[in-house]
């Protein structure tokens, strides 16, 4: 079936308004400090089970599933898991590059280095799969721009959430705020979470969607 008529917005919406009402309960859980297993307030989230990047493997799945049941399938199996591994390996290595070399003030060029790198990773998954790549890369906009505006309004109240706390290795912004949302907000969740999403947690859905294509025609030609 044509990639054209797949309507990527109604197959997106639900898991988007879920991945949303998660968001808001972490920053609710954290602003009143609720248990920290589940709203973990350090930097980085420090892996809390309350959070998005865990639903993107669920829903890569849910989205390899929907769209080959829908007739939107990968052609080639085959060929759709070997681009999927060069986007990964791409990103693993741009994601390499970006913190050991870019977090050094002598060679922080090497940062955009590595954005460039997890971009084109983003460009090879799209090779793997069309429909796929673009629903996922719609899912990973909708679950990842709400985070960038509530770091936004974080980073600027203070708020002592994973949202504004820096690593304790992080630059002193002093008060700079627009700068730390560039460089802990807006910049690791478009080129280092767009490209987990799409092409780290894809992996799990093109490896489902291969199996099911495989167990299919074994059972046609049986």
């Amino acid at each position: 079936m044509a990639d054209e008529n797949l309507n990527v917005s109604k197959l997106v919406l639900i898991p988007a308004l879920i991945t949303l009402g998660v968001t808001v309960l972490r920053l609710v859980g954290e602003l009143n400090h609720w248990n920290p297993s589940l709203f973990n307030r350090a930097a980085g989230g420090g892996g809390a089970l309350i959070g998005i990047s865990w639903l993107a493997l669920v829903f890569a799945v849910y989205f390899a599933v929907r769209l080959q049941n829908e007739g939107f399938g990968p052609e080639r199996a085959g060929a759709a898991v070997g681009y999927t591994l060069l986007a990964v390996a791409a990103m693993i290595a741009g994601i390499f590059v970006f913190f050991f070399f870019g977090v050094h003030k002598s060679m922080r060029p090497m940062i955009w280095v590595g954005l460039a790198i997890m971009a084109a990773a983003l460009w090879m998954m799209r090779r793997a799969w069309p429909a796929y790549w673009k629903v996922m890369m719609a899912y990973a906009l909708w679950a990842r721009v709400p985070v960038i505006v509530v770091m936004f309004f974080a980073i600027q109240g203070h708020w002592g959430t994973h949202y504004d706390v820096v690593p304790p290795s992080g630059d002193v912004w002093g008060t700079d705020w627009l700068r730390k949302w560039l460089e802990i907000g807006v910049i690791p969740q478009l080129f280092i979470w767009i490209p987990y999403t799409v092409v780290l947690c894809a992996l799990l859905g093109v490896i489902v969607a291969a199996v099911r294509k495989g167990t299919r025609q074994a059972h046609a030609s049986a």
